[in-house]
């Protein structure tokens, strides 16, 4: 075959260091508009970004060319130093893979963020998260 061609959709999470609430409200539309620049820069589409004070949710298109670890580097790299000084993500983050067919929800789901942590917070979350994609895990060492 002489071309490449990949459909990989990821919905990556991640938290401020400590789960402190680092991100303010005021700053939001402004760090998203940062990350889609990071992820073009790198060859990513980034279809969606949400969260709340210490965490956030970006579902991306990732390039056959470039690695899920690559690409998360460079965006949280990059964006803690935008964020500026006292600001840096937690180690690790989680990344799922989702269907073409559940792209809009995932989406609808990511922009809303806010709203759903009025239910629960980012632990029961992404624990939900983790359980739903059949990922194992060990609770004393999920959250670092």
């Amino acid at each position: 075959m002489a071309h490449t061609y990949a459909s990989v959709y990821i919905h990556c999470v991640f938290s401020t260091k400590e789960r402190r609430p680092l991100i303010p409200a005021n700053r939001t539309a402004e760090l998203y508009a940062y990350l889609g620049g990071i992820a073009r820069g790198e060859g990513l589409t980034l279809i969606a970004a949400g969260g709340t004070a210490n965490h956030i949710h970006l579902l991306l298109v990732l390039p056959a060319t470039c690695s899920l670890a690559h690409a998360v580097q460079k965006l949280k790299g990059s964006s803690s130093r935008w964020m500026g000084s006292g600001f840096s993500w937690q180690e690790g983050y989680g990344a799922f893979s989702v269907s073409p067919s559940q792209l809009e929800v995932v989406k609808h789901y990511i922009q809303n963020q806010e709203e759903h942590h009025r239910k629960r917070d980012f632990e029961q979350e992404f624990i939900a998260l983790l359980r739903g994609c059949g990922i194992e895990y060990d609770e004393q060492f999920v959250f670092g």
